[in-house]
């Protein structure tokens, strides 16, 4: 029994896409997304690595994916994406928003689809500052009463 050769597969080299493009940014806490729509094959580009090297879990993917299957563009577009600050989820949700923004700047006819699935509104939600006094935004230091 002869052992097979183990499959490797090359990662494809990055290459910027030339010509034009719509552009947008997508934000969510502390992340932000620059991202770029040029015509193209469908390959989706996250800090020059590919969409399956940058995030993986298949989760993340899925989120980043969702505006284009939920529009239809799923194929039609090379995505180049630049995203700097927050976590792993922060930083998906901030590609996301900002694919949701450039789609709709492609079609202006998308807007009411992607809006009813909430993903042109920027989730406000972000991390409370620490006050003084406090050991967090509202954790009180623990009070001893003898």
């Amino acid at each position: 029994m002869s052992a097979a050769p183990a499959k490797t597969t090359e990662p494809k080299e990055y290459k910027l896409p030339s010509g034009r493009y719509h552009y947008a940014n997508g934000k969510r806490k502390t992340a932000v997304a620059r991202v770029r729509l040029y015509k193209g094959d469908g390959a989706i580009w996250v800090n020059e690595k590919t969409l399956e090297e940058y995030s993986k879990t298949k989760v993340y993917s899925q989120l980043i994916k969702h505006p284009l299957k939920l529009t239809g563009h799923e194929g039609k577009f090379t995505i180049t994406a630049k995203v700097v600050g927050g976590g792993q989820n922060a930083q998906a949700e901030a590609v996301r928003h900002g694919i949701s923004k450039a789609l709709l700047l492609v079609d202006e006819t998308l807007k009411h689809t992607l809006k009813q699935a909430g993903l042109l509104t920027r989730d406000p939600r972000s991390k409370e500052r620490k006050k003084f006094g406090l050991k967090r935004a509202r954790r009180a230091p623990q009070f001893s009463k003898r």
